[in-house]
């Protein structure tokens, strides 16, 4: 099944089972660049608003477009920073390679860096995930493409498998390691999600394709001079019941261990292997948590791309971008306790022409209300093209879902990444799509009590 992904100018596709097939591997996902979207506003339906909202800036391609997987990170200036996966300064990529952004509270928005600077890409290109802000004061991320090329030309990835990287708050760039340097790379490649920075220093993440037993993914260390050791290999047990392929990124828990999730793999259940929720000590040892698909027609949800926050309750909270109580394709809002008990707070499209959003392909962010805040990626108010542009909601820890704010393309479209909320108590975002460009925007947004 092909997914196609349209953020304004450009069109992720991610060809790849929603249901992993374990016997074959999977294919990669790949930034395709097509003909303009024009994202039409058709309404269906128009909730009441209760959130003050605004659009800070509008990508126009030179100074990125399409932020994807990603959520902002406050840095310690007071300054918004963020990667988009195209656009940028460097053509060498089909429509552009991407940058590292800052904007300011007020909407200010400058390029500190365009990847693909370097030639044949060495220092990276389209960069999915979003950065972190080490205790050094430097950023670190990762890109999906671009890097070194080793062991020859990798026929998976031909244009390099991705690299970890350190920027300045100033945009010098140092590539720390570039994937796939070990043979078949053992190593992963790939990576898409964003790297935490543990309590001994080391940054950890993962890669959503190679490692040890092929192209399923892997779970890493790596230090901040860009030494990486190879913590786990996804589908190291028969059938990939410890999960395959994990889009997401990883949370150290308060107990120190690091939780995440995988699109594929686990206990086949009632609807087939959609996906886990998992543990993995800094050591390596990984402990699946849940299995997706565990229920009758997937009622409990499919194929998790986001990561997991873990709540003031000790709780784990989480999205699944299918799955559910209305179909397969819906999604879903879940609730694990560390022990691996799993519950169903939402499934997505429960109200008429999916008002209430669906496929949700961002984490949670708990706020200081207690409630958590997300995005879904179609569904809402308005159409963009053949599917609905999106919204951001609010969830009580209940289960009590409001839409907040549904995207008509004009103030963004297609939001694949999750918010964060500032001390001022307004949350920060992006949408892939939409603006006054159609390359994507970054939103603000305060819920009026």
């Amino acid at each position: 099944m092909t997914k196609v992904r349209t953020c304004g100018l450009f069109t992720f596709v991610l060809a790849q089972s929603r249901k992993v097939n374990t016997s074959e591997k999977a294919s990669l996902p790949a930034m395709i660049c097509t003909v303009f979207l024009f994202c039409v506003a058709a309404a269906i339906a128009m909730p009441a608003q209760s959130i003050a909202f605004s659009t800070l800036a509008s990508f126009d391609g030179t100074d990125g477009a399409g932020p994807f997987l990603m959520s902002l990170v406050r840095g310690t200036d007071g300054n918004f920073y963020g990667t988009t996966a195209a656009g940028g300064a460097n053509n060498s990529c089909t429509g552009g390679c991407g940058v590292v952004f800052k904007i300011t509270p007020a909407g200010a928005l400058t390029t500190p860096y365009s990847f693909c600077s370097r030639q044949n890409c060495i220092d990276g290109s389209g960069p999915y995930a979003g950065l972190v802000q080490g205790s050094d004061g430097n950023f670190y991320g990762t890109t999906y493409n671009g890097g070194t090329i080793y062991n020859g030309v990798n026929p998976n990835c031909p244009g390099g498998c991705g690299t970890v990287f350190k920027i300045t708050p100033a945009g010098t760039l140092t590539t720390l390691y570039s994937f796939c340097s070990q043979l078949n790379c053992a190593d992963g490649e790939h990576p898409e999600s964003a790297l935490v920075q543990g309590s001994d220093g080391n940054f950890y993440g993962t890669t959503s394709v190679g490692g040890a037993n092929g192209d399923w993914g892997t779970v890493f260390k790596i230090t901040s001079s860009g030494m990486l050791s190879t913590l786990y290999s996804f589908c190291s047990q028969p059938h990939c019941t410890d999960g395959a392929q994990p889009l997401a990124g990883l949370l150290q828990a308060s107990d120190g261990n690091f939780y995440g999730t995988t699109l594929g793999g686990g206990v086949p259940g009632q609807g087939g292997q959609g996906g886990t929720v998992f543990k993995i000590t800094s050591s390596g040892t990984l402990t699946t948590l849940y299995s997706f698909c565990a229920q009758n027609n997937c009622t409990d949800g499919e194929t998790p791309s986001a990561g997991l926050v873990q709540a003031n309750d000790g709780n784990f909270y989480g999205t699944t971008e299918g799955g559910g109580a209305n179909g397969p394709s819906r999604g879903t809002v879940f609730k694990v306790t560390p022990a691996g008990t799993l519950t169903t707070l939402y499934s997505f499209c429960s109200q008429p022409n999916c008002a209430d959003g669906e496929t949700p392909y961002a984490p949670l962010v708990q706020a200081a209300d207690g409630n958590f805040y997300g995005t879904t990626y179609s569904g809402g108010a308005y159409n963009c093209g053949l599917i609905g542009c999106g919204t951001v909601f609010k969830i009580t820890p209940a289960g009590v879902l409001t839409t907040l704010h549904d995207f008509d393309s004009t103030d963004g479209g297609q939001p694949a990444g999750g918010l964060m909320q500032a001390a001022n108590g307004f949350f920060y975002g992006t949408t892939g799509g939409g603006g006054a460009y159609g390359d994507g925007t970054v939103i603000r947004l305060l819920p009026v009590r």
